[in-house]
């Protein structure tokens, strides 16, 4: 039986820019506020920055965060190492967010909920990911990878978007050859550029899954306003924007542009079991979710997975599971829980 409270920590920040961040502590400080319990939680935070030097602040204040003393890698790992954590839960969205440094998780033995580096790996490159999604058995549209000098060989219309890129940055529709230009160039300006038959709506929705008493489940979808004429795809600006104040707004969670499918809808089934597939598929752990566009004809194609989950209250994977009865303080007990039960590194993708 455990005497004291789980020593929890929040790895938060980004090595890559200051936009994530933002969306890092933005998360975070929600997931705090939300999951605090001290009768059960105690939680340390690891802030890594985009110069790559460390802090360890009592909170996400901005004041806190400034005073707090930093560190280079060699003293974050001594801190950690001293700092006797029983699971962490990783919030960073930049690519080595998601990979290194859970991979210094499993290094220094620090259970945590959510994918592998690995898993995690392959959903950041696109490319990779659809074409592992696809020999599944799920649709996925036709493309190809493109890099500066290479001329795309499909016809529009098409979406551009980085093979590596997240939050739809440099991510746009071609309709006609004079697009072209702008929408490679814009790519490029992240990395290779992956190029896709454009799947009309439809439809889109966002799938999950989660491991549930020892098998993967699909929870409710969540639906994102798109138009043919007026939203054809939902770029950067349909996701988050800064306001005045310097904060960063999500304005995919607003009402009008969010919304819980129904479970008799005639799309769920269908796209729960694209879900399935692509959890299995990709080699998901504890967790997975999935970008679907519906085609006019009810059939959902892959368009990218997202394979994380912050437990902040307006976080998409939370409101599936509210939606299918489960609290967000239940769902992030039980993820710690099954964290702490696996142990370090643990024992890989749930079977289906």
């Amino acid at each position: 039986m455990r005497r004291r409270p789980l020593r929890v920590l929040h790895l938060v920040g980004s090595t890559e820019s200051a936009l994530l961040t933002d969306l890092s502590l933005h998360y975070a400080s929600a997931c705090l506020a939300a999951t605090a319990d001290p009768s059960r939680y105690q939680p340390i935070i690891a802030e890594v920055a985009p110069d790559g030097r460390w802090r360890f602040p009592s909170d996400l204040d901005t004041p806190t965060r400034a005073a707090a003393p930093t560190t280079d890698l060699a003293g974050a790992v001594a801190t950690l190492a001293g700092l006797e954590l029983d699971v962490a839960v990783p919030q960073m969205f930049c690519l080595s967010g998601m990979t290194h440094h859970r991979a210094l998780l499993d290094l220094l033995g620090i259970p945590y909920v959510g994918n592998t580096p690995a898993a995690m790996a392959l959903s950041t490159d696109k490319a990779r990911a659809k074409a592992v999604v696809g020999a599944a058995g799920v649709l996925v549209p036709e493309g190809e990878v493109l890099v500066p000098g290479q001329d795309p060989t499909l016809a529009p219309p098409v979406v551009v978007k980085p093979v590596a890129g997240d939050n739809s940055v440099g991510m746009a529709l071609v309709r006609d050859d004079p697009d072209w230009a702008a929408a490679l160039e814009g790519a490029w300006a992240v990395g290779p550029a992956l190029v896709e038959r454009y799947v009309p709506p439809g439809r889109e929705v966002r799938a999950a899954t989660i491991v549930r008493d020892g098998r993967v489940a699909a929870l409710p979808l969540e639906e994102y306003a798109v138009d043919p004429d007026h939203r054809p795809v939902r770029d950067v600006a349909s996701k988050l924007v800064h306001d005045d104040d310097g904060s960063v707004r999500l304005t995919a969670k607003d009402d009008d542009a969010a919304w819980i499918v129904a479970p008799d809808d005639p799309v769920t089934a269908a796209a729960q079991d694209a879900a399935l597939r692509c959890h299995a598929a990709l080699g998901c752990r504890h967790y997975g979710l999935f970008d679907l566009r519906i085609d006019p004809e009810g059939r959902p194609w892959f368009l990218e997975a997202g394979l994380y989950c912050s437990f902040a209250p307006q976080s998409v994977i939370p409101t599936m599971a509210r939606a299918a009865g489960t609290t967000l303080e239940a769902l992030f007990a039980d993820l710690l829980e099954l964290a702490l039960a696996e142990g370090p590194g643990g024992p890989g993708p749930t079977p289906t």
